[in-house]
């Protein structure tokens, strides 16, 4: 039997998307909120005081955090060929790719996937860029 666990974790980030045809071309910042969904087998073991879980909350609290969240939190994330790749004084983050909710969730799910332990593995995240729009990676 598998079962899944989901935490819910909340950042603010400023990103631009370079040459985009629209606002979003422009610095601007969310109040992202992030859900992780990993997946295993409960503990089974009787005389284990974790017994009936698929990992600690507290665990997987502590993995997102130093993973992800403290890394993307207060930072301005942008691609590297960006002209604002540039700035100084400030928590700069330069990413390969397109800083877009879609592709940020592949790069956390990168950065979360080797952390695993035993057969606990990601299913899913969700990144709510505003309340009322986000993008889901499934990863089964």
């Amino acid at each position: 039997m598998k079962l899944r666990l989901t935490k819910h974790f909340e950042f603010q980030m400023a990103h631009a998307l370079t040459g985009y045809d629209g606002k979003c071309q422009n610095i601007h910042g969310h109040n992202y909120k992030l859900l992780v969904t990993v997946e295993g087998t409960p503990i089974a073991d009787s005389h284990s005081a974790k017994q009936g879980m698929v990992m600690d909350f507290g665990t997987l609290k502590e993995l997102v955090e130093e993973v992800i969240i403290n890394k993307v939190d207060h930072a301005l994330v942008v691609n590297k060929h960006s002209t604002f790749a540039t700035l100084k004084d400030t928590k700069l983050l330069t990413v390969p790719f397109q800083p877009t909710s879609e592709n940020l969730l592949l790069w956390f799910a990168e950065m979360l996937g080797d952390h695993l332990q035993g057969d606990v593995h990601l299913h899913a995240l969700r990144l709510y860029e505003t309340d009322s729009s986000c993008a889901e990676l499934i990863c089964d």
